[in-house]
């Protein structure tokens, strides 16, 4: 603002008046006004810019990614403090230095000068670079870079943020091994559920069996003393009326009363058998319900293997070799049935798996060490497909055809094994074959 100041008058020769003055010293005042006003406001004005330094100060500083800030030429003008700290250098070091030192070797140096100069202009987004940290060590690094350009859209350089891929590995595999526990954990609640679920069901199957079983035993042995009382008064008979007798005698030939009379014991005996077998099953079955409850006892195992062995071997309907290789006097506590049950549920399983193969084979070996016997049943077989290996001991999950396999001699083995405080396992074997592992607690004589 200009102020003009009145000159003399020429002609008169006379000074300013006091009007004048008085005008000048109001201009004057109002220069000074405006020269306040502005300089009030220039400060606002600095004291804004100077919170918005600090406020983007302390961002920049917070921020945990890496930082940088380079010209056109590509040297650094400016970096954050996680930079800093992720190089193990001042800023001043860093200050003018090429942005593609800070990778790793030369390598990813010319890698990193090829991508930045194609997607310069675009930018570059998510692309992992392996970078050299301040212990010497090398880092992958999730890198972006945008182009920073000024008001008229002229390049002025770019801007590069990255962040260390390792801690998102880390927590990735973090999460992933909680979801995996949480998935194990599920299908344990699960696997308990059916469990609960199928030893209810089996109770009532137990009860409901166990009447009839019972009465045909009695019946049996009441049959087994009358074909003996039977047969010795046909003896008598025979041999004191009829001895002449020729008619008779051919019709005793013809009918083969003496075979049958031969045969006869064989077949009591067999029906017997098969139904004490059925009882023991029955029996099974209401102690994996907890039905009945019964004492441990101390069982050995080389026992149990044998008689289980003997007994599916036998009623094999192809050849089915197995070959034992034991300690001698494994021994645990728990019921001898139930884990016979187990055994002979694992060699069956063995036996059916190999049923189309010419040299059938099963290979049990056992070991002790730890305080802990092992059981390993290795057969040559087709093995396990993968997608069942999770389902194995699944209630009423059979790989059998219809009406070969009802799913439940697997999961009920898997509960007597638990109730033993041991663990049933199974997996393919390298060279071909499925393989169960039988684990219990051992005990000494």
């Amino acid at each position: 603002m200009s102020i003009t100041v009145p000159s003399a008058d020429p002609a008169t020769g006379e000074g300013l008046g006091e009007q004048a003055w008085i005008e000048v010293i109001q201009k004057m005042d109002e220069v000074y006004n405006d020269l306040l006003q502005y300089e009030v406001a220039l400060e606002e004005k600095n004291a804004a810019l100077e919170e918005s330094h600090q406020f983007i100060e302390s961002v920049l500083t917070s921020i945990s990614d890496i930082l940088i800030v380079c010209d056109r030429q590509g040297s650094i003008i400016e970096v954050n403090s996680s930079l800093l700290h992720f190089s193990g250098k001042s800023a001043q070091e860093l200050e003018k230095t090429p942005v593609f030192d800070l990778f790793a070797d030369e390598i990813e140096r010319a890698r990193a000068r090829e991508v930045f100069a194609r997607f310069g202009r675009e930018g570059v987004h998510d692309c992992e670079f392996f970078l050299r940290a301040g212990d010497g060590s090398t880092v992958p690094v999730s890198m972006n870079c945008t182009p920073r350009v000024s008001q008229t859209g002229k390049l002025m350089g770019m801007v590069v943020t990255g962040r260390p891929v390792g801690e998102l590995r880390r927590a990735y595999q973090a999460l992933r091994q909680a979801h995996d526990d949480l998935k194990r954990t599920q299908g344990q609640l699960l696997h308990a559920e059916k469990m609960v679920s199928l030893g209810r069901l089996v109770a009532g199957v137990a009860h409901e069996l166990n009447n009839p079983i019972s009465f045909v035993l009695g019946n049996v042995l009441s049959l087994q003393r009358y074909a003996s009382r039977l047969e010795s008064y046909l003896g008598a008979v025979h041999a004191t009326s009829v001895a002449d007798d020729a008619a008779l005698i051919e019709l005793r030939q013809s009918l083969r009363i003496d075979r049958i009379l031969a045969d006869m014991p064989l077949l009591i005996d067999g029906m017997i058998e098969g139904a004490e077998r059925t009882r023991d099953i029955v029996d099974a079955l209401k102690r994996f319900s907890a039905v009945d409850k019964t004492l441990p006892e101390l069982v050995c195992l080389n026992d149990v293997i044998e008689r289980s062995v003997r007994w599916v071997v036998q009623s094999a309907s192809a050849r089915f070799a197995v070959d034992v290789d034991l300690p001698p006097d494994l021994r645990c506590s728990g019921s001898s049935g139930q884990l016979q049950q187990v055994v002979m549920n694992l060699v069956q399983n063995a036996c059916d798996a190999t049923l189309h193969v010419g040299d059938a084979r099963l290979v049990i070996r056992g070991s002790v060490a730890s305080g802990q016997l092992s059981l390993i049943f290795s057969d040559n077989g087709p093995g396990i497909p993968a997608e069942n290996l999770g389902r194995l001991f699944e209630p009423f999950f059979t790989t059998k055809p219809v009406g070969q396999g009802t799913g439940l001699g697997l999961s009920i083995s898997y509960g007597i094994v638990e109730r033993h405080r041991g663990k049933l396992s199974a997996a393919n074997r390298p060279e071909g074959g499925a393989e169960f592992i039988l684990a219990l607690p051992v005990e000494s004589n």
